[in-house]
């Protein structure tokens, strides 16, 4: 997780820092965990059409970044797709639904990097089933490649390794306009009903919205405490467990060397450090100057892919322009205390009905560094 310094010195409240010198300053200034970003500089470079394909599909975008995807090449010309069970959120997602709709942005980028590299990738979605409720061990997609015959889109599949997930603030001086907004939406076209907003009564009522979204998620203990399970804290841990919420570089290993973040410190809700993080939290949520939504007519387990297909296609439009994503998908979210933030934004988003699998805030922020990522061979069932 890249953060600004204001961020961080947010997070540390009035804590005192040392300013670290000598050895110490120059440990830090290299903490960078390259081994866990290792995998964005692998894309596209196996012999294997369908490890190319996956290699790229990795770098998805996905709920907690969690990646919770596993391949199974064991035949020939195929690859079929399951979810790995020890990777879900039980607390934010009850029922996989983000989950699943991260599958589906990595169904999306494997279908485009195929493509791009001459071969149709035909996906044939739950092929024995599936529960709306639950998900198990049963296949999510089978994956057949063939030669030729694939409509390759490099202007958006070249964004693959430059599209990111922005947490930052945004801009509040630099407005998004609606022409990036009606390309990014021309770009969603796997089914999903795309609309957006930059007017200010309608952005300012989403800011809200996210807000008290937010409010309830990190208020909630068992929601809050999944996200801070997640946490990895410093280069060591990164690059030991490249998923989960990434805490790496100079600031983060001064503040865990000093003690003065913790997965213990963050639990305590009293503390000025969770406080001043709150703030800062809800002042960046605040920040969104447009906003894009995805809505399919039903909530199945193939709308919910339809959905994650979309999402990293208008992602992917976005890079070019400039334009920041950040999913906020709490208002969202299923469990019990999120009823009226849930109830409040399809009341907004889809007053016609339908299921909204997607809400992003929009603006011009930092550059955002790559998120880790499990290496390709670390997701393959083995021969």
């Amino acid at each position: 997780m890249t953060l600004t310094r204001r961020k961080t010195l947010a997070l540390i409240g009035g804590g005192t820092l040392l300013a670290a010198s000598g050895a110490t300053a120059g440990f830090v200034s290299t903490r960078t965990p390259y081994d866990a970003l290792k995998p964005w500089q692998a894309a596209g470079q196996y012999r294997d059409p369908r490890m190319r394909a996956l290699s790229y599909a990795i770098l998805a975008p996905n709920p907690h970044n969690r990646q919770p995807w596993m391949a199974d090449l064991r035949t020939e010309g195929e690859i079929t797709l399951y979810v790995d069970t020890d990777r879900l959120l039980p607390h934010t997602d009850p029922f996989s639904r983000q989950i699943v709709i991260g599958l589906g942005c990595f169904l999306e980028l494997l279908v485009l990097a195929a493509a791009q590299d001459g071969y149709r990738a035909d996906v044939f979605l739950f092929p024995e089933g599936s529960d709306a409720s639950a998900l198990d061990t049963r296949p999510v997609a089978r994956i057949s490649f063939a030669k030729g015959g694939a409509e390759a889109e490099p202007n958006l599949f070249k964004e693959t390794p430059n599209r990111r997930s922005s947490k930052e603030p945004f801009d509040m001086e630099q407005a998004v306009s609606e022409t990036a907004l009606a390309r990014m939406a021309r770009a969603a076209t796997r089914g999903s009903v795309v609309d957006f907003t930059n007017s200010p009564q309608f952005v300012a009522d989403l800011r809200e919205l996210t807000v008290d979204a937010f409010a309830i998620e990190l208020g909630t203990r068992r929601t809050y405490k999944e996200s801070v399970d997640l946490f990895r804290i410093g280069k060591a841990e990164v690059n030991a467990n490249p998923d989960g919420i990434d805490f790496s570089g100079p600031f983060w290993e001064t503040l865990r060397l000093t003690g003065l973040f913790t997965r213990e410190g963050a639990m305590d809700t009293d503390g000025f450090s969770y406080r001043s993080a709150l703030d800062q939290v809800f002042s960046t949520a605040r920040t969104g100057m447009a906003y894009i939504w995805l809505v399919t007519p039903g909530n199945t387990r193939e709308d919910q892919i339809t959905a994650g297909r979309d999402w990293v296609r208008l992602n992917l439009a976005a890079t070019p322009l400039g334009v920041g994503v950040h999913p906020m998908s709490q208002a969202l979210q299923e469990f019990p205390e999120m009823a009226d933030p849930y109830a409040r934004a399809h009341q907004m988003l889809a007053p016609e009905g339908g299921t909204v699998q997607m809400l992003g805030r929009l603006g011009y922020g930092p550059e955002i560094a790559q998120s880790p990522r499990w290496p390709l061979e670390k997701k393959l069932y083995e021969v």
